[in-house]
Formats: structure tokens, sequence, C-alpha cells
């Protein structure tokens, strides 16, 4: 009995030494490396959902941060697949990526459910909110539909399990390294964690 008593109090040390460790660095490893689009730059990657209010507070930061982003660095975008729902949002966002809006509706996309509490859970829906973006129904119906769309769809389901992901907003940083506000501290320290993995990172290459 002394034995297992001894035994899971070095297991519950252990498990807070990690989580000290975490929260000291900012970040966490990811448990296996994953390759990057471009091996010269250095990829930053957001697992995001507009339905998620956390992540509608950080955008704001991600926003900022990405309009004054170093040449070698190669920022992501990536919406997080865990369900229908998501997965509708998901589609949305690379619907807009295919028509080269993203720009003009990503903001107001999260506006629309963080604060005018709009589902946008239907194709109609989202067909409405692209035309008020200037976005013919036509264009938005068929790239909605397309192969390409497909298969972005396709590579995004796996995403999650491939990083590890169980939650967002989650940065990854050059496949190696996981960012939350749960790690970091806060959302503004999200992003100077961010900046040194950039740095160190950067001095790698």
């Amino acid at each position: 009995m002394l034995k297992k008593v001894i035994y899971v109090g070095l297991v519950g040390l252990l498990m807070l030494s990690s989580i000290n460790l975490v929260a000291a660095k900012g970040y966490k490893d990811l448990s296996a490396v994953q390759p990057t689009q471009d091996a010269s730059k250095v990829e930053v990657r957001e697992f995001f959902w507009y339905g998620c209010p956390h992540c509608y507070k950080l955008e704001p930061y991600m926003d900022k941060w990405q309009k004054n982003l170093p040449e070698n660095v190669d920022f992501i975008r990536q919406p997080a697949v865990f369900n229908a729902q998501w997965g509708h949002h998901a589609k949305a966002y690379f619907t807009a990526e295919y028509l080269g809006v993203v720009d003009k509706v990503h903001a107001d996309f999260f506006h629309a459910i963080q604060v005018k509490d709009k589902a946008l859970a239907t194709e109609a829906d989202l067909a409405e909110f692209f035309v008020a973006h200037g976005v013919s129904k036509g264009d938005f119906t068929a790239a909605f539909n397309s192969f390409n769309v497909d298969s972005q769809m396709r590579k995004a389901k796996a995403m999650g399990p491939k990083y590890g992901i169980t939650g967002v907003p989650a940065v990854i940083v050059n496949g190696k390294y996981l960012v939350s506000a749960r790690t970091a501290g806060s959302n503004e320290k999200m992003i100077t964690v961010i900046n040194q993995l950039i740095a160190q990172e950067s001095t790698i290459k």
C-alpha cells in the first residue's frame, strides 16, 4: 500500500512538473514534428472555429500581428473540424479562400456569429452572407461545391489529430510547438511567445 501511495505521489509530481514547464516556456512541444508547406520559411498555423468565443477574442491580436509579418514567416489560417457544424464553417472559410475574398469576409463572419448570434449553418445562409459581401450566388455555389473546396475539407478533417489539437484557438509554430492562451497565459502573451519561437526558428534555418 505504501509503495502504491509513493508511486501515485511521484506520478502526480511528474505531471505537475510537466505542467509547470509548459507554463514557464509558454508553449507545448508537439509529440511528433510535422512537415511544413515551405521548409525555407517559419510556418505559423492558427487553428480556429468561427463559433468559438475565445477564437473571436484572439482575432484582433492575430489580425494586428499578421499585418507586420517578417518575410520569412508563412501564416496559415486553419479551420478546425471536430463535427458537422465546425465543418460547415470551415467550408465557408475555404470557399472564401477559393474566391479570394477572405480579407473581405473573415472578420464579418466572426462578427455575424459571435455578436449578431447568427448560426450560418446552412448553404442557403452562407450564400446570403456571401452575396451581401459582393459575391454572386452562382460564384458562391460553384465554389462551395467545388472539388478544390472538397479537397481542402478532407485535409482539414485530418489536421486536428495530426497536430494533436483538442481545442481552439491553438497556434502551431513550425510544426513543432503549440501555443495557446493556456500555455502562454493570455492572448497578448500568445503573440509574445509566437514571436519568440519565430526568432528561435529563424536562427536555425
